[in-house]
């Protein structure tokens, strides 16, 4: 990819009376700007994709606003695509850090997404569409900017670590999620990111790898992975809405879907019109699975999409 600057360049700056150790600061944040804009894109078009991905249960998708009277499709595009310069944002602040300033790094990520949320807010009428994809997205976009390759593992543990450092400037009001975290005791958003995302690289990562080698389309694949991400998360937004019943029967419901074949059998998409019925007459919505298939959909193209600027690591599995 051309970066537009060259070895040539280098040559002219120095003759220009630039130093080498200038003209390589400028290489480095004009690779770092492509960089912080292919991520921002990457990760709208993982946010669109998840909201455009149907059926889902009880979330908002082709047919409709799910268990969301205030959201629409229309309005998550727009929201997604709002994100953007905070995402650009905190790829430029991760690229330009080193690992022992994660404190910094963290709190600095911290004040972007609060500056985000807040034109999310603006551009949906003050709707939450996307605030835990902000903190979720954010980290895997800074973590990709700092670590300079594509290895997905060493993305979500940097992520991890950098997930673990507290933001000293957080307001004290408590979140939704965090009461929710609180009251069950659950890891909640937080916790996933802390913990590294096991639920994006260890389970729905491998879903769509295993789905793509069966030969199902890519549509399945997704649904089923977040089918799968639903079966074993302790998602804090079914939690808020339907409380410990809805959780267990979001569970339950999603290994049924699975067990009978996946969304792409016809006895697999029976049980998830069966679950999307039973989480819609209970008002609950499995927004935080849907925040991590998006996580999984930005790493999955991370992963194998040759035209980055970053490197691809080799010997991982298709």
């Amino acid at each position: 990819m051309d970066f537009g600057v060259s070895q040539t360049d280098l040559v002219d700056f120095a003759g220009y009376g630039v130093s080498f150790e200038r003209a390589d600061q400028h290489l480095r944040k004009t690779l770092g700007d492509t960089l912080a804009h292919q991520l921002a894109a990457a990760a709208v078009k993982a946010l669109v994709d998840e909201a455009e991905l149907t059926p889902k249960p009880a979330l908002v998708d082709r047919r409709g606003r799910g268990a969301h009277r205030d959201l629409d499709l229309p309005l998550m595009r727009r929201s997604a695509h709002a994100l953007r310069p905070g995402f650009v944002a905190m790829a430029r602040a991760a690229h330009s850090t080193v690992p022992d300033q994660f404190q910094s790094l963290r709190e600095t990520l911290g004040r972007i997404g609060r500056d985000t949320e807040r034109t999310m807010l603006a551009v949906t009428n003050a709707a939450n569409t996307h605030r835990g994809a902000i903190w979720v997205m954010g980290l895997l976009v800074a973590a990709t900017a700092q670590v300079g390759n594509r290895d997905t593992y060493r993305i979500a543990a940097t992520a991890a670590e950098i997930a673990r450092h507290r933001d000293r400037f957080v307001p004290k009001c408590v979140s939704n999620g965090e009461r929710v975290r609180q009251q069950y005791g659950v890891r909640g958003a937080r916790g996933e990111a802390e913990d590294g995302f096991p639920h994006v690289v260890s389970i729905a990562l491998p879903m769509l790898r295993q789905a793509r080698r069966h030969g199902k389309c890519e549509k399945v694949a997704r649904v089923d992975a977040l089918l799968a991400i639903m079966a074993s998360l302790d998602d804090t937004c079914v939690l808020h809405r339907g409380g410990t019943e809805a959780l267990e029967l979001a569970k339950r419901g999603a290994g049924a879907v699975l067990a009978a074949g996946g969304s792409g059998a016809t006895a697999g998409m029976d049980e998830l019109m069966a679950l999307d019925s039973a989480l819609l007459a209970r008002n609950a919505s499995p927004g935080g699975a849907a925040d991590l298939l998006a996580a999984a959909l930005f790493l999955d193209r991370i992963e194998w999409d040759d035209t980055w600027s970053i490197p691809s690591v080799n010997g991982m599995e298709k």
